[in-house]
């Protein structure tokens, strides 16, 4: 005689909900899976490009003043000290490209609420300098001195 048993019940689902990311991170997230499906969408090389620094303008634009400002600024430094960086979003943040590679990036302080914005660089940046060096900056204003140092650094990260 067979013995028939029920299948285990196992635990049942708890409706607590996962703090593991904030508000602004599932939205960075959210951002960036929305970037790769329009990236697999477009034609041609030339139409990515254009739309992709369109989508970084209207991203800026989108900002607060003080950040917009910055932003608009680092755009035109980093367009001049490096013409090839291609502009892209990066987790909804302006970002600049080689390759397809992310090489330094925007990130205005409402993004993630901070008290500063921040300018930073991906690890493809060839800015190792010993065993330790910035791979991010805190920006509460641009002046003409800090211009000329992201200058410097962005053609830095790419040579």
């Amino acid at each position: 005689m067979k013995s028939t048993q029920s299948p285990a019940t196992g635990t049942t689902a708890t409706a607590e909900k996962f703090d593991g990311f904030t508000d602004e991170e599932r939205g960075a997230m959210k951002a960036r899976a929305q970037e790769l499906k329009a990236s697999a969408r477009r034609a041609s090389r030339a139409d990515k490009a254009a739309e992709d620094e369109a989508a970084v303008l209207a991203k800026i634009a989108e900002m607060q003043e003080s950040d917009r400002v910055m932003a608009e600024r680092i755009h035109a430094v980093i367009r001049a000290a490096v013409p090839d960086l291609a502009p892209k979003l990066w987790y909804g943040m302006p970002a600049y490209a080689k390759d397809g590679k992310v090489v330094c990036f925007f990130q205005s302080a409402q993004k993630f609420n901070a008290r500063y914005a921040t300018f930073g660089f991906s690890d493809k940046a060839n800015l190792d300098d010993g065993t330790m060096w910035p791979a991010s900056f805190a920006l509460k204003e641009l002046t003409a001195q800090d211009e000329a140092r992201i200058g410097s650094l962005v053609k830095r990260a790419v040579s």
